[in-house]
């Protein structure tokens, strides 16, 4: 199952409660269903719990029963009314006119409770949302082929404290969000709270391999850092050695060359606690330098 499947499947388990909120659902699903005109209206799902929801949320909405039913179960079905009395009632409720050339727009009117806007945009969902998993990415989004209600969906959303960004994609109008956050607060508002804490455990997993990660970098770089002047090092230690010279400086310095020598994978602060006594890292450091110095005066 898909998240978008189960953030559907999660939606339509809210009752049918009042009838204008009913309403409201149902007219989110046909401004974002397959075809919604005077003619035709056609919506297609492959969700099997949307197929049991939409003959009751219509018969509840509009006391209509669609001309053709979608079968129950998986895979792709079409619920179809064509009927010039049912659409007119369907049209009537919204204060739609019938005429086709009338261009769809969005009457807020019946969306002025907040109930009744939560439904509007659950319907919009069930019928033209998408989200990807967030285990992969970040994208919620409702697609629409009417373009009013392209421009005027992302408004209300603004009103109800939502920040959306829109775009056309093949002719569609597309409403959408890529930030995580909003899309765990979309999706508790339209009812699915258990589909957004699973992006909230994504986005706080994801963020933790991130920090691990960095992490794992960073140590590894320094790591590198360690090994690579503890070979330049020793290398100045045996140029010193060779030349005779190691045996002429100060014993601290000796010392320092044959613990350098013996544990080249140690970082200045663990060989500074090796020293007899032991010293902090900035002096070693310091004799380190010296030694590396000579050696450069040397090989000169």
């Amino acid at each position: 199952m898909t998240f978008s499947a189960q953030v559907k499947q999660e939606l339509c388990r809210q009752a049918l409660s009042r009838r204008c909120c009913a309403q409201a659902e149902a007219y989110g699903i046909l401004l974002f269903c397959n075809t919604f005109h005077s003619r035709q209206v056609r919506v297609i799902t492959e969700s099997p719990q949307l197929k049991q929801r939409l003959p009751a949320l219509f018969r509840k909405a509009f006391r209509v029963s669609f001309d053709q039913m979608a079968p129950e179960g998986e895979g792709k079905g079409t619920f179809l009314l064509e009927d010039p009395a049912k659409l007119r009632v369907i049209f009537e409720t919204f204060g739609m006119e019938t005429d086709s050339a009338v261009s769809i727009h969005v009457n807020f009117a019946h969306l002025e409770e907040e109930e009744c806007q939560v439904a509007f945009l659950r319907g919009a969902f069930l019928a033209g949302g998408s989200v990807t998993d967030p285990r992969k990415s970040y994208h919620l989004e409702l697609a629409t082929s009417h373009y009013y209600v392209g421009r005027e969906v992302p408004a209300l959303l603004r009103e109800v404290g939502f920040a959306p960004k829109d775009t056309t994609r093949k002719g569609n109008y597309i409403t959408y969000f890529k930030q995580s956050d909003h899309i765990e607060d979309f999706l508790t508002k339209i009812g699915a709270p258990i589909s957004a804490m699973e992006v909230m455990t994504a986005k706080l997993e994801r963020d933790l391999r991130g920090s691990v990660n960095r992490r794992v970098n960073c140590d590894a770089a320094n790591l590198d850092k360690v090994v690579a002047a503890a070979q330049s090092q020793i290398e100045a230690i045996r140029r010193l050695e060779e030349a005779g010279a190691l045996a002429a400086l100060p014993r601290h310095l000796q010392d320092t060359a044959r613990l350098r020598v013996d544990n080249p994978e140690l970082t200045l602060s663990e060989l500074a606690q090796l020293c007899d006594p032991p010293v902090s890292k900035s002096a070693l450091n310091h004799r380190l330098r010296k030694l590396m110095d000579l050696a450069g005066g040397e090989r000169d």
